[in-house]
C-alpha cells in the first residue's frame, strides 16, 4: 500500500487518464477527490472506488477560483488534508492559427494553465503546513514538442512545465515536490475527438491520422494506455525524497526522447 494514508485530489478524475489514475491511488490506499466539471459523472466515479470514506466527489471548473478553493476545501473537511493534486483536467481544440477563435485559445489556456496555478495554489497551503507534498501536473509530449494545429495547446503545456519547475524550486524547503507527466497519444475520448478533426483540417483519412500523425513515430505504433500513465502517477506520488523534482517523465512509446 504505497499510498496508504495519503489523501489525493485528482481533477478530471470523473473518467479518462483522471480516473484511472485515481483508481490506482485508492488501491494503493490512498483517499481520493475526484475533482470534475461534470459533478454526477464525479460521483459515479467516486463510488466505483468505495464508501465516503474512501472517495467523495467535488464538482470543480478549474478555471474557477471560487470553485477551486471551495472544491480543496471540501477534500480537507473530509480527509484532513491534502498530500497529492494531480492536475489532470484539460481538453483540446485544434485549428489553424489564422482560423484559431481567441475564445477557443483563451478556453484552453484557462482550463490547463490557470487550473494548474489556481489548484496548485489552494493545495499548497495544506502541503506546506505539513511539510510534504507531491505536485503532479499533466504535460505531454507537447510540452517539448510542436504539431500543427495545436498552438494553443502546445503553448498551455509547454506553460505547465515552467509552472512544476518554479513549484519544485519554492516547494523544496516544505518537503513538497512537482513533476510533470507527458504523455504521448492515450487512446481516451479527447484523442478519439481529433481523430475526424485534424482529417478534415489536414484533407487526409482517419487512418492516416492514426497511423502518420499520432502513432508515426513511435517504436511500435501503439497507442500509451492509460493504465502506463496510472503506473508513472504513482511512482511519482509515492517517491520520498527532493531527488526526483522538477522532472518531466515523458510515456509516449519513443515518440519523443529527451
Amino acid at each position: 500500500m504505497k499510498l496508504d494514508g495519503k489523501v489525493a485530489l485528482v481533477t478530471g478524475a470523473a473518467s479518462g487518464i483522471g480516473h484511472e489514475i485515481a483508481k490506482r491511488y485508492a488501491a494503493e490506499g490512498a483517499r481520493v477527490a475526484i475533482a470534475d466539471l461534470n459533478f454526477d459523472a464525479a460521483v459515479a466515479a467516486a463510488k466505483e472506488l468505495g464508501d465516503a470514506k474512501t472517495s467523495i466527489a467535488v464538482a470543480m471548473d478549474v478555471a474557477n477560483e471560487e470553485q477551486v478553493n471551495a472544491g480543496v476545501e471540501k477534500t480537507v473537511a473530509a480527509f484532513g488534508g491534502v498530500d497529492i493534486l494531480v492536475s489532470n483536467a484539460g481538453i483540446q481544440i485544434v485549428h489553424p492559427i489564422e482560423d484559431f477563435p481567441f475564445a477557443d485559445w483563451k478556453k484552453i489556456m484557462a482550463i490547463h494553465v490557470d487550473g494548474a496555478f489556481l489548484t496548485t495554489k489552494a493545495c499548497v497551503r495544506h502541503m506546506y503546513k505539513k511539510g510534504s507534498g507531491s505536485l503532479i501536473y499533466m504535460g505531454s509530449v507537447h510540452s517539448h514538442e510542436a504539431s500543427p494545429l495545436k498552438s494553443a495547446y502546445v503553448a498551455a503545456k509547454h506553460a505547465i512545465l515552467g509552472l512544476a519547475r518554479t513549484m519544485a524550486k519554492e516547494g523544496a524547503e516544505h518537503g513538497v515536490r512537482a513533476n510533470v507527466i507527458c504523455p504521448g497519444f492515450v487512446r481516451t475520448p479527447l484523442v478519439d475527438k481529433q481523430i475526424p478533426e485534424q482529417a478534415e483540417e489536414l484533407g487526409i483519412t482517419e487512418e492516416r491520422v492514426i497511423k502518420e500523425v499520432m502513432l508515426g513515430e513511435t517504436v511500435d505504433k501503439q497507442f500509451t494506455m492509460v493504465e502506463d500513465i496510472a503506473d508513472v502517477a504513482l511512482f511519482l506520488a509515492s517517491f520520498k525524497t527532493n531527488a526526483l523534482t522538477g522532472e518531466s517523465i515523458i510515456v509516449s512509446h519513443g515518440w519523443h526522447m529527451n
